[in-house]
C-alpha cells in the first residue's frame, strides 16, 4: 500500500460501515497510522427491512461500522451532516426541475467527503482523510495525480473529478490499488464482520432505488406535457418531465417499431422529446465549472484527451477547447457519444496513443449543454421539436 502520508500521520478515515472502508481501516492502523474513525449520518431513515436495497448510512451501518472500529482500537464517532446531506437532496430534486440529470455521489464527494470530513480532520490536527475509494492518488512534484483504479470494473475515479486538487492531496485511497476480491479476502482474514457485507449501488438517500418516489415525498410539482419526436410529431401526454432523463429507452409507451430515446426534456414547456439512438448521440458539448487536477490548460486553451460522461460510460477520444475565460469548455468528440446528459458530471483523461482512455484523470467539470445530430437534422428540415 502507498499513499502520501507518513505512517506517524494522524487520519480520519471514512468509515461507512461496509467492507471497503473497514479494509480501509484495518490496511492504515497495520501501516502504523493513528486513526479516527467516522460515520456520517445523512438523517435520511431507513428501515431496517430496507438495508440490504440502499447504499450506507443506515442505523445497521453504522452499528457494523463501530464494532469494526472497536475491533481495530479504532476511536469511533459519528457525524451528524443532516443539514449537509439535506443541501445535497435539495440539488438532487431541483436537477430533475430543470430537466437535467444530477450526479449526488460526486457532489458528496466534493462537498462532504472530502470536504466537510476534511474540516472535522483539521479540527483533530489530522494530516487529512483516507477513504474506500477505488483510486489511486498520489503527490508528484508538489501536484496531486488521480489515476482509475487497478480494478477497472470497480473505478470510482470518475466520481472525484470535482474534488478540489487541495483536498484530494489530503486524501487516501488504499484501495486503488487492489482488486474487490483481495479487499474481501483483507477483510476476511483480519476478523472484519463487513467481509461478506454485499456491495450496494443504490444512492444513500433513495433506498428504493427509485428517485420518483423521493419527489413525491418532497411534494415536488411536476412538469406535465406532450411526448414528441425530434420532427415534433405528438406521441401523447406524459405526466411530469421529471420522470425522464436523456437517453431513457423504456418506461415513455412510445412504440414505433424502433428503439425511441429521450434526448431533449424541457420543463418549462412541458416538453419530453424522443428520437432513435442516432438522434441521441451528440457530437459536442458544453462543460462548466472546471477542476484541473495536477493540469495545465495549453496555453492555446486546446488539448486532446479521452472524456467520460457518465459513471459506466467508457471515455471517448475528443478535442477541449477552453473558453478565454476558463469557466467553460467547448468537447467535440471524435464520434458522437450516446446519452450525453446536462448536470452529468464529465471527467477528462490523458488519451493513449492508441486512442483510448488513460489512467490519468486530468480533471473536469459539469455538463451544461449538449448538441445533437438529430435534432440538426431536424432543424434543417425545419420542423425542429425544440423550442
Amino acid at each position: 500500500m502507498q499513499t502520501q502520508f507518513n505512517s506517524s500521520d494522524r487520519l480520519v478515515v471514512a468509515m461507512s460501515g461496509g467492507v471497503d472502508s473497514s479494509a480501509v481501516a484495518w490496511m492504515l492502523r497495520e501501516a502504523g497510522h493513528d486513526l479516527v474513525g467516522l460515520f456520517m449520518r445523512n438523517g435520511v431513515n431507513i428501515k431496517e427491512s430496507e438495508v440490504s436495497k440502499k447504499s450506507c448510512c443506515s442505523l445497521g451501518d453504522a452499528r457494523d461500522a463501530r464494532m469494526v472500529a472497536a475491533r481495530l482500537d479504532v476511536p469511533f464517532q459519528a457525524m451528524d451532516l443532516k443539514e449537509e446531506f439535506g443541501e445535497v437532496i435539495d440539488y438532487f430534486v431541483s436537477e430533475y426541475g430543470r430537466g437535467r440529470t444530477p450526479n449526488p455521489c460526486a457532489v458528496c464527494n466534493r462537498d462532504l467527503k472530502m470536504g466537510k470530513l476534511m474540516d472535522f480532520a483539521d479540527e483533530l490536527g489530522c494530516a487529512g482523510v483516507a477513504t474506500g475509494h477505488y483510486a489511486r492518488v498520489s503527490v508528484e512534484d508538489g501536484r496531486v495525480r488521480l489515476r482509475r483504479g487497478v480494478d477497472r470494473a470497480k473505478d470510482q475515479s470518475y466520481q472525484l473529478f470535482p474534488v478540489a486538487e487541495a483536498n484530494l492531496m489530503r486524501t487516501a485511497t488504499p484501495l486503488g490499488d487492489l482488486e474487490k476480491p483481495e479487499v474481501r479476502e483483507l477483510a476476511r482474514s483480519a476478523g472484519l464482520r463487513t467481509f461478506a457485507k454485499k456491495d450496494s449501488q443504490e444512492i444513500c438517500f433513495v433506498p428504493s432505488n427509485d428517485y420518483r418516489l423521493l419527489l413525491e415525498q418532497r411534494g415536488v410539482e411536476l412538469h406535465p406535457g406532450r411526448i414528441v419526436d425530434v420532427f415534433g410529431k405528438d406521441h401523447g401526454p406524459h405526466t411530469g418531465t421529471e420522470n425522464f432523463t436523456i437517453g431513457q429507452r423504456r418506461g415513455h409507451g412510445v412504440a414505433v417499431g424502433v428503439p425511441m430515446y429521450v434526448v431533449e426534456i424541457h420543463p418549462e414547456e412541458g416538453l419530453v422529446v424522443i428520437g432513435t439512438e442516432a438522434e441521441c448521440k451528440a457530437p459536442t458539448m458544453v462543460v462548466e465549472d472546471l477542476n484541473w487536477l495536477g493540469f495545465e490548460v495549453p496555453s492555446s486553451g486546446t488539448f486532446r484527451c479521452a472524456v467520460q460522461v457518465r459513471y459506466r460510460h467508457r471515455a471517448a477520444p475528443a478535442t477541449v477547447q477552453v473558453e478565454p475565460d476558463g469557466a467553460s469548455a467547448r468537447v467535440e468528440f471524435d464520434e458522437p457519444q450516446m446519452a450525453v446528459a446536462p448536470g452529468q458530471g464529465a471527467a477528462f483523461y490523458e488519451l493513449e496513443a492508441d486512442g483510448t482512455g488513460g489512467d490519468l484523470s486530468l480533471g473536469g467539470g459539469w455538463i451544461r449543454t449538449a448538441r445533437r445530430g438529430g435534432l440538426e437534422a431536424a432543424e434543417e428540415a425545419g420542423t425542429p421539436a425544440t423550442p
